[in-house]
C-alpha cells in the first residue's frame, strides 16, 4: 500500500457505547506520523457514554443515534460517513449489532475489537466465561466485521494469562491493557 502522511491519512469512524477508552486509545494512536488514520467522527448509540467527551478534548465531531428503529439509524450513519468521506470504522466496545446491508457497504472496512481470543467467546461476559471454564488464557481480538457475530477474519491476537487470583473484573482490567496495545497494531498491519 501506499506509505501515508499527514495530509493522506484514512479517515476513519469510531463507533462507542460506554467509557470509550479504547476510543482515547485510537485518537491518540491517529495523531502519531507513522498512524495511517485520523479519527474524524464519534458515534454512539447511548447518550451517557462517557467515551463522548474525548469529541471535545480531541474537537472531534460526534452524533448519538438511539437505534430504536435500527434501519433509521443506520441510514443516518451512512449519510454522515459520506459526507465526511469515512472510509473506515472502527468498533470499540460498540454495544449493537450492525446490521448485513450496513456491513456491506462497507465491506471489509469495519474492524472490531472482542475482549476474548476469538473464536472462543463470541457475544458477552467473555471475562466470567473464561474464568467459569477454568481456562489457564485470556486475550483480546482484533478482527473484520461480517454479518455473524465475531466471526470475521482475524487480524491480530494476544494473550493474557488467568491466574488463579484473577476475577471477571481483574481480568478485564487485564485484557483492557493489552487492548490497548493491539488495536494500533492491527491497524497498522491492515494498512502497511
Amino acid at each position: 500500500m501506499v506509505k501515508l502522511t499527514g495530509l493522506n491519512k484514512i479517515k476513519t469512524a469510531v463507533f462507542i457505547s460506554g467509557t470509550g477508552s479504547n476510543l482515547k486509545n485510537l485518537i491518540k494512536f491517529s495523531k502519531i506520523k507513522n498512524s495511517p488514520i485520523s479519527v474524524d467522527l464519534i458515534f454512539s448509540n447511548n447518550s451517557k457514554a462517557k467515551g463522548l467527551k474525548f469529541s471535545n478534548l480531541f474537537d472531534i465531531k460526534k452524533y448519538v443515534l438511539t437505534f430504536k428503529d435500527t434501519k433509521a439509524a443506520e441510514e443516518k450513519i451512512l449519510n454522515l460517513l459520506n459526507k465526511d468521506n469515512i472510509k473506515f470504522i472502527c468498533l470499540a466496545g460498540f454495544m449493537k449489532i450492525l446490521s448485513r446491508s450496513f456491513i456491506k457497504k462497507f465491506n471489509g472496512k469495519i474492524i472490531n475489537i472482542h475482549p476474548s481470543l476469538l473464536p472462543k467467546y463470541k457475544g458477552l461476559d467473555t471475562h466470567i466465561r473464561a474464568i467459569k471454564n477454568k481456562d489457564k488464557v485470556a486475550g483480546c481480538t482484533v478482527h473484520f466485521v461480517t454479518s455473524k457475530l465475531d466471526s470475521g477474519k482475524i487480524i491480530l491476537q494476544k494473550k493474557i494469562k488467568i491466574s488463579k487470583k484473577d476475577t471477571p473484573t481483574s481480568l478485564a482490567k487485564k485484557v483492557l491493557r493489552q487492548e490497548h496495545k493491539l488495536y494500533p497494531a492491527a491497524i497498522k498491519k491492515i494498512f502497511d
